[in-house]
């Protein structure tokens, strides 16, 4: 079974690379004075990049799209030939393809691998695979055009990205495009900004976002949410400022080796600072305020705090990709025989914050070391590193979590366990991470005194059960399509009054949830009550509360849901006693029609 999943990503792959080529040879079709960049298959599709003359609108999408069928319709041969390297620079030369030159400068040998599509129709540079014939290549689809930087360098030219899908059949297509108009839908630049939760502004700068005052209350509902659960839990919170001295970057390595992520320094008083890439150097000039012994381990210190890394423009999306946030950061030191329950225990707090968030499918990678073959890449001693994974692994047979080893994908300085959350497509995103570190516990003389009086090194977790809030809100938009349970949902109530008369009725009502402890909002704007309507449904508004002339008779409110489902009418204090179960049981929404 394994084998044909294989042989099958391996088919797409080729059929989709085989697509990326009919897409060259249709826009060289359509517009001869193209160059052509690269074209890969990628996850899910294809895309190609050209060097246009004019700029591409929909309409040209189609058209080339239609020249890409008639290709494909065709059934031409797809074949490999080689080319001496002076006969391929010939052809190049004389078909002027400038980017495709460049290319064959960095590739070895004397024998140049093509494809070519027909007898001659189109030759094309590329090491392969293909499938046989354009027939194979079943359905396709142009999707949008972006731009790209030749190379990915942005002192290069900006080239025309056309990107495409290709399935074996129609349905499989239809399928395929039906989700990702979905997932369009939930997107969450587009709900952040209809939502009213975050934005980009640029005279701000580009990758800092701005939490507006929608978005930050639910930030600081689940930034309290997370202070208690770790409170509980034994860790104590510090907050560490935004800037630190060199020196402490020095100690740290980052200087060394994670400069070109940093932002450039600071001179203040003869003396350079510069801002915080990471929260884990300070943390441990903390824990070496005071000595310890194993009586006071193990320490937990939390802090929500912010950090800056220089990301490059084209690689900034959204909240998905910043160069400011604030990360849900921890440090636990502790002893070697406290290192399993110390694990254990981050991943039972998981288990709850993620069952409370309403992430309800997520996989767990297990990142380690390969030594044997690169002994000189890895920090600290190799027992230690030893016990460690071993530890990890254990944790998780022992939890019966579905997981992935990785050797070879530990960091330098320690193994570690991330967190896949997995959306309702089956797309997988890093939200979690478990970090054991062998680097800075040595570097900062982390220490501490053990029954015997002698001093040892401790065991050192870095963990973000968060991640990152910026990463970690764009998932849960997404993951909720904005519909979030009411726990955490900005404004859990709108009340609106069908007309002005009935406005004083309205404000009882409002005022008796308010004092409630709910978060409501009164719309007696001048608007219809149909547009009121439809403005709290915009926003996801788990409930509207209408009033009219029976209600203010009757003493109730007519309760509607976000699901568009009439409550009925109800006393108000059954109301707020109803809203205050889901909120105490974070009961998840579900939307009409799903189980």
């Amino acid at each position: 079974m394994e084998n044909e999943e294989q042989q099958q990503r391996e088919f797409l792959e080729k059929m989709r690379h085989s697509a990326s080529h009919v897409l060259a040879q249709a826009v060289l079709k359509l517009y001869p004075d193209a160059k052509l960049g690269i074209g890969p298959a990628i996850e899910n599709g294809f895309y190609y990049d050209f060097d246009l003359v004019d700029p591409l609108e929909e309409s040209d999408l189609k058209r080339i799209e239609k020249e890409m069928k008639k290709i494909i319709k065709q059934n031409l041969p797809i074949t490999q030939v080689t080319m001496k390297r002076k006969d391929a620079e010939e052809y190049l030369k004389k078909t002027e393809q400038i980017y495709k030159l460049e290319l064959i400068e960095e590739i070895e040998g004397e024998e140049l691998s093509f494809f070519i599509t027909g007898e001659s129709e189109f030759a094309d540079l590329c090491r392969g695979p293909h499938v046989d014939t354009t027939k194979d290549i079943g359905a396709i689809k142009l999707t949008k055009t972006a731009g790209a930087y030749w190379r990915g360098d942005e002192t290069k030219k900006m080239l025309t990205r056309i990107y495409g899908t290709a399935f074996e059949t129609e349905n499989e297509l239809n399928t395929f495009l039906k989700n990702q108009e979905e997932l369009e839908n939930r997107n969450h630049r587009k709900l952040g900004k209809q939502l009213e939760l975050f934005a980009l502004i640029p005279e701000i700068g580009q990758g800092l976002p701005v939490w507006l005052p929608r978005g930050y209350v639910m930030r600081r509902i689940i930034e309290n949410y997370m202070l208690e659960l770790e409170e509980n839990a034994g860790y104590l919170h510090i907050l560490t400022p935004h800037i630190n001295k060199k020196e402490l970057f020095e100690t740290s390595g980052h200087l060394s080796f994670y400069k070109e992520s940093m932002y450039p320094p600071m001179e203040v008083d003869d003396e350079t600072y510069y801002l915080k890439p990471m929260n884990c150097p300070a943390g441990m000039m903390v824990y070496n305020l005071s000595q310890k012994s194993y009586r006071d381990l193990p320490y937990k210190l939390g802090e929500f705090g912010t950090v800056y890394r220089y990301e490059k423009s084209g690689e900034l999306h959204g909240l998905q990709r910043v160069r400011g946030f604030t990360q849900n950061d921890a440090h636990i030191f502790c002893t070697p025989e406290q290192l399993e329950d110390s694990i254990n225990e981050v991943l039972d707090l998981l288990d709850v914050f993620y069952k409370d968030i309403g992430f309800t499918k997520y996989r767990f990678r297990l990142s380690l070391s390969d030594r044997e073959a690169n002994p000189k890449k890895y920090a600290g001693d190799l027992e230690r590193w030893k016990q460690a994974e071993e530890t990890l692994r254990k944790v998780l047979i022992d939890r019966e979590v579905e997981f992935e080893e990785m050797p070879g994908d530990a960091a330098f300085y320690g193994p570690k366990i991330d967190i896949q959350a997995v959306n309702v497509f089956g797309k997988e995103d890093s939200v979690s991470t478990l970090q054991l570190d062998f680097n800075l516990p040595d570097k900062f003389n982390i220490r501490y005194i053990d029954a015997e009086g002698k001093e040892q090194e401790p065991y050192v977790i870095h963990r973000a059960l968060i991640g990152s809030f910026e990463r970690f809100f764009s998932f849960l938009i997404e993951t909720h399509g904005g519909d979030f349970p009411l726990w955490f949902t900005p404004e859990q109530v709108y009340v609106i009054p069908i007309s002005d008369k009935h406005h004083e009725y309205a404000k009882k009502v409002y005022e008796e949830l308010d004092n409630a402890g709910l978060r409501v909002r009164l719309d007696d704007r001048t608007k219809s009550m149909q547009s009121r309507i439809r403005d709290a449904e915009k926003m996801k508004i788990p409930y509207i509360v209408i009033m009219g002339d029976k209600e203010i008779e009757t003493e109730t409110i007519s309760v509607r849901t976000r699901k568009n489902k009439s409550e009925g009418l109800m006393k108000v204090q059954e109301f707020i006693d109803n809203l205050k179960e889901e909120v105490r049981t974070k009961e998840p929404f579900t939307p009409e029609g799903d189980n």
